[in-house]
């Protein structure tokens, strides 16, 4: 290696994946490795980034799940009672009889059925009309908007990334562990100064295969995993033990993850009671993960949305549904809370394609036995529009900082742009 470089550069260009082959022949020499000054020093600095951690082992856990592409709100959370609803959408309106009753104003899409379970169970929070000012909607830039929980776009990291750089302090780098996304790449939200989570779709990938790595990766491997043929010294002995530490830690947080997770059919294609499942084992197995990140795309339903939105919504549902269920057989369901978001909403009428196209304000749901349950807020207008859009009448900057103080416990202030305020969303 040239030039300098630190313990964070070596994690973050390693990543977590890659390495199940580096343990064997240097794991004695690395147990002896972790005892000596330099081994003191990172347990030390290990226990003051779990001091730092918001509760012991059985602390908090939110699941932040995107609604990507951009969720119609008005065909979720259904205003039964208003005529403008219905002579704006003379296709895509759900009838009223057919309807989810939440109550005599609102109903949920009848393929929520998962969604009513929970809202009956007093396990499901509706925050009406939630965006921000002056809206975006391009996908790209409205998905930063929200990942950074920054509409002026002067701020490049994640909210949630911003979290973990913050209770971390004095970590270098903090535990990846700390947060984990089930996706192809970190998301945005997730990702700090000093923060990056582990990412993946599938617990397969948490393992080193050579045959798909280059001459030049297998080498690093190999030269990790086996004595080196001439006994090193100085400095270049030190080096060497640093890269076996590294790779030993990094082996361990991808067998713990592994392990936890469970392993096989689940990929990019899984739907989302796989990927819920796969975060369920998580909480069940005690990893240290404070926040976990998942995804449900084809939100985009410009045309043909009636069956698309359909499946999207019985997915959504039975997911979550069956996540709680876990929760509870396993004794975690109190430690949970669960926030979904979407890039935006769809206009209030309907287009010539049979679907929606681009809006603003939606609703976001809070699931867990934590929120307070019902409806929250105020339902946006469907007569005083901006530009065929709902108006937003609760400022998502707001949510994130209830959740950041009230369940996290940390100053969303210092965390959120803009965040004047937190909403009585959650129990006392």
């Amino acid at each position: 290696m040239h030039g300098p470089f630190t313990r964070r550069e070596f994690v973050r260009g390693l990543g977590l994946v890659g390495l199940s082959s580096t343990v064997p022949g240097f794991l004695t020499r690395t147990a002896r490795a972790m005892a000596d000054d330099s081994g003191g020093r990172r347990r030390r600095a290990d226990a003051q980034q779990d001091k730092a951690l918001p509760g012991p082992v059985d602390a908090r856990v939110l699941v932040v799940l995107q609604l990507a592409g951009g969720n119609d709100g008005l065909n979720t959370i259904i205003p039964v009672r208003n005529d403008v609803y219905y002579r704006m959408r003379r296709k895509l309106a759900v009838p009223a009889r057919q309807a989810l009753k939440l109550t005599d104003e609102f109903g949920l899409h009848p393929a929520a059925k998962g969604l009513k379970e929970l809202y009956d169970d007093g396990l499901l929070g509706v925050i009406h009309g939630v965006g921000y000012p002056n809206p975006n909607r391009s996908h790209f830039v409205s998905t930063d908007i929200w990942e950074t929980a920054d509409p002026n776009q002067r701020t490049f990291t994640g909210w949630v990334g911003r979290y973990f750089d913050s209770c971390c302090a004095g970590a270098d780098p903090p535990d990846p562990k700390l947060g984990i996304a089930l996706t192809k790449e970190a998301p945005l939200t997730m990702t700090g100064a000093k923060f990056s989570p582990v990412s993946f779709v599938s617990p397969d990938q948490l393992q080193f295969q050579p045959h798909h790595t280059n001459k030049g990766a297998r080498e690093v491997f190999s030269h990790l995993n086996d004595e080196p043929h001439a006994p090193a010294q100085g400095k270049t002995l030190r080096t060497l033990d640093f890269l076996r530490r590294e790779a030993f830690d990094a082996r361990m947080n991808v067998d713990d993850i592994r392990e936890a997770a469970g392993r096989g059919g689940v990929g990019p294609r899984a739907s989302l009671s796989a990927h819920l499942t796969m975060v369920a084992n998580m909480i069940a197995a005690g990893l240290p993960t404070r926040v976990y990140y998942v995804s449900l795309t084809g939100f985009d339903t410009h045309s043909g949305q009636e069956g698309r939105h359909q499946g999207l919504l019985a997915q959504l549902g039975d997911g979550l549904s069956a996540f709680y269920k876990a929760l509870k057989s396993t004794g975690h369901q109190d430690r949970v809370l669960v926030m979904t978001f979407s890039e935006f909403g769809r206009r209030v009428e309907e287009n010539a394609s049979g679907g929606t196209d681009h809006g603003a304000a939606a609703p976001m749901l809070l699931v867990g036995p934590s929120i307070k349950p019902g409806l929250l807020g105020r339902h946006p207008s469907l007569s005083d529009l901006d530009a065929g859009d709902l108006k937003h009448t609760t400022d998502f900057r707001a949510v994130y900082a209830t959740v950041l103080e009230n369940w996290l416990g940390v100053d969303a202030g210092k965390l959120i742009p803009g965040a004047s305020a937190t909403l009585g969303l959650l129990k006392a």
